[in-house]
């Protein structure tokens, strides 16, 4: 994975001054570091029974559906409120400063069906947590998450104790 990381650049006050932006772009314009990431999360998910993967808009939809196609499962999207043209479910959790949301088609994932979650990134914790939640809302159980990039000094992980979560990278 450091050939990987290494495709992972910094960018300094981007969304907002203060921050600094992982940007995944790079590593999806090399089809080898693209190739090993989806490689490892099929390594990770290989055995447990999984039946569909579930990811988060938007970042988590590019690695989520490269990995549902390797592994011949289904594909759900989970999106911002308002984005899902049929009936949805929703969670919302807590930011800094208020709260946000996300939602899933209510038929997406069926009862009893073993989810593995995936994301690019591995931040608070908060929306990952809420999506957690939502699978296990419409009976669905949640077996583990698969993250590119983690940012260990944010605590995320702190929300999903007792779940499953893999991540790449970290920093």
């Amino acid at each position: 994975m450091e050939y990987v990381k290494k495709l992972i650049r910094d960018v300094p006050d981007f969304p907002k001054k203060g921050i600094v932006f992982k940007d995944i772009t790079p590593l999806l314009g090399d089809a080898k570091a693209f190739a090993r990431v989806i490689g490892a999360f099929a390594e990770r998910i290989e055995g447990k029974g999984i039946t569909k993967i579930v990811a988060i808009e938007s970042r988590g939809f590019i690695f989520g559906a490269a990995l549902a196609l390797k592994m011949g499962l289904g594909f759900v999207p989970v999106r911002k409120p308002g984005k899902l043209p049929y009936q949805t479910v929703r969670e919302s959790y807590a930011l800094e400063y208020g709260t946000d949301a996300i939602e899933m088609h209510r038929d997406a994932v069926q009862p009893g069906e073993r989810v593995a979650l995936v994301d690019d990134l591995l931040a608070t914790g908060g929306t990952l947590a809420a999506c957690v939640k939502l699978v296990k809302r419409v009976g669905g159980d949640p077996i583990v998450s698969l993250l590119v990039v983690e940012l260990s000094f944010l605590n995320g992980r702190q929300k999903l104790e007792g779940h499953e979560v893999h991540t790449l990278i970290t920093f």
